[in-house]
């Protein structure tokens, strides 16, 4: 890499020769001005306006032009005796944290390389105290024909120098800003935050200027006698007016180009079931129903085990009186049985086993909607 600028550091009473190091390179593809009628090339020349001609490099100085027109000449020996002592130092002015620096004073970065093998050992000294430190460095320094502000940084085994703008040649941001009177509300920040962590990180050495590989697409077929390929048609996605419905969709379509699974979606909204008319029940222990009159809960439905107590349990249900008339014929039926309450509870009963099962269908049926009434 050609240093542009040689000079030294000024670390208090340290001296560091250095050489300057564009950090960066453009990639960009440059035109030429032509003529489109016969594509000759369009040529700026440098013509003295008073003898009417043109001059070469060598010819051409500076000056300066006053309010009335004057110029006034400035040659390198001028600029060599400006009363700066930045103008080949790089003069280390504070020690600051890193984020004491404005991103928006950032402009070009360059490397600052040793400038002879005596300059290595106090370049690693400076360069392990900022280390150590967690500190940037502010200089001052001079370069083409005005001085300028610095950061120092540490990058790698290297150190790094960030020109920054002069606080007054930022501007400051008056009347960019919205309205304040502009409301959010907290569900629209709650999916900005979604959307901010689906999209996640990425890694920046993935990224690549996708305009200048198509523009070198569209050059090598017009090279080629080919025609040029066309653009994408653009995703017609509509003119979305409601925020709500573009920072869901934008998570959507972000949770989709990362593989995500629906389930890790808004939850779906379904329609609720409708209700149906409860069918008969059949009473269980008295505890269970008991407990379940109490909580006033709605019966769960029963399984007909015969139309006998189907039959039964209507009538319980119906009124009270039918139900004590059932549960007096239920008790004489188990009195002239010949089994136990307990061989009536069995699959291989007879017909006084299905009475006395119905008997006590009829009663709790009875008792449940005496409770019923005592409820209301």
């Amino acid at each position: 890499m050609r240093s542009i600028w040689n000079g030294a550091i000024s670390f208090g009473l340290v001296s560091i020769p250095i050489k300057l190091v564009n950090a960066t390179e453009s990639h960009a593809i440059s035109f030429r001005q032509i003529h489109t009628e016969d594509n000759g090339r369009i040529r700026y020349r440098k013509v003295c306006e008073l003898e009417d001609r043109e001059v070469a490099q060598a010819e051409i100085g500076k000056g300066y032009e006053d309010a009335d027109g004057t110029i006034i000449p400035i040659t390198d020996e001028d600029l060599s005796h400006l009363p700066i002592p930045t103008a080949r130092t790089i003069e280390i002015v504070a020690f600051v944290p890193a984020d004491r620096i404005d991103p928006l004073q950032m402009d070009a970065v360059y490397y600052l390389a040793t400038g002879s093998a005596p300059a290595a050992k106090p370049y690693v000294l400076l360069r392990e105290a900022l280390n150590r430190s967690n500190k940037v460095a502010v200089a001052k320094y001079a370069l083409r024909g005005r001085e300028r502000l610095g950061m120092l940084r540490v990058v790698g085994d290297a150190i790094v120098m960030h020109g920054l703008l002069w606080p007054d040649e930022v501007r400051a941001p008056e009347g960019v800003a919205p309205d304040a009177s502009v409301t959010i509300r907290d569900k629209e920040l709650d999916l900005a935050d979604a959307l901010m962590e689906t999209l996640g990180e990425v890694d920046l050495e993935d990224l690549h200027d996708e305009y200048r590989e198509a523009l070198e697409e569209v050059i090598t077929a017009k090279a080629s006698g080919e025609a040029p390929p066309e653009a994408p048609a653009p995703a017609d996605g509509g003119k979305v007016l409601d925020l709500m419905a573009a920072l869901e969709n934008s998570v959507r379509a972000a949770r989709k180009s990362r593989g995500e699974t629906p389930s890790g979606g808004a939850a779906e909204v379904r329609p609720l079931p409708r209700r149906t008319a409860p069918r008969a029940t059949a009473a269980r222990k008295s505890t269970s129903t008991a407990k379940k009159t109490a909580t006033t809960k709605k019966p769960e439905p029963a399984r007909k085990s015969t139309s006998r107590t189907a039959e039964g349990a209507k009538r319980s249900t119906g009124s009270t009186s039918t139900a004590k008339k059932t549960a007096a014929k239920a008790t004489a039926g188990t009195a002239r049985s010949t089994g136990t309450g307990k061989a009536a509870g069995t699959t291989g009963t007879t017909g006084t086993a299905k009475a006395a099962k119905t008997s006590k269908t009829s009663k709790t049926a009875g008792k449940k909607t005496a409770s019923r009434k005592q409820t209301a």
